[in-house]
């Protein structure tokens, strides 16, 4: 397992040795002596899977009650993929780093808690999985409008084009959103 990491202190790509053969391709997802070695989180309550269609755009999402760090890969299809940093008295608070990850590839994003996270899919089918370090928490879920202009996140996508939900649609300019301190 190679780790990398990015402009956000804190977040990093993970990207898993793949072995392939005639048969198809092989990698390790999780390893806890490596992930011991590297500081990363051991223990995962909630694992999460999501389908989507190209151009669906999820997030801005986070928990203010039961923050969750997250890890974050793609198991078929690409997304570009986006950490923000939340914490009101960080350095990097409302930077962002995005990042295209590939089932291919083999790249993991380590989110840790304080930060927002979306992503984009960029083809015809996505397979998403993450593991969380914390329970969903429905009241303490809270979403940043993913086009809020302060953020000014380069999504590769004609905004007109983007299929959102609801809750996407309708989340909050980050000047007005409840945060970490």
């Amino acid at each position: 397992m190679k780790i990398t990491k990015t402009s956000l202190p804190g977040v990093l790509v993970l990207t898993a040795a793949i072995y392939r053969d005639r048969r198809g391709a092989f990698c390790e997802t999780f390893n806890q002596r490596r992930w011991a070695e590297a500081g990363l989180p051991l223990s995962w309550p909630q694992d999460n899977f999501s389908l989507s269609k190209k151009d669906v755009l999820r997030g801005i999402h986070y928990q203010i009650i039961q923050p969750q760090g997250k890890l974050v890969w793609v198991t078929h299809g690409a997304v570009f993929d986006v950490a923000v940093d939340l914490r009101r008295s960080s350095p990097t608070f409302a930077r962002h780093v995005a990042v295209e990850l590939k089932a291919e590839t083999g790249e993991m994003l380590w989110i840790p808690e304080g930060f927002g996270h979306a992503f984009l899919a960029l083809t015809e089918n996505v397979g998403f999985a993450y593991k969380v370090t914390d329970y969903y928490s429905p009241a303490g879920e809270r979403t940043i409008l993913w086009n809020d202009p302060d953020l000014a996140i380069p999504w590769p996508i004609d905004l007109e084009t983007a299929i959102l939900s609801d809750k996407d649609r309708s989340g909050l300019a980050l000047k007005d959103a409840e945060i970490f301190p």
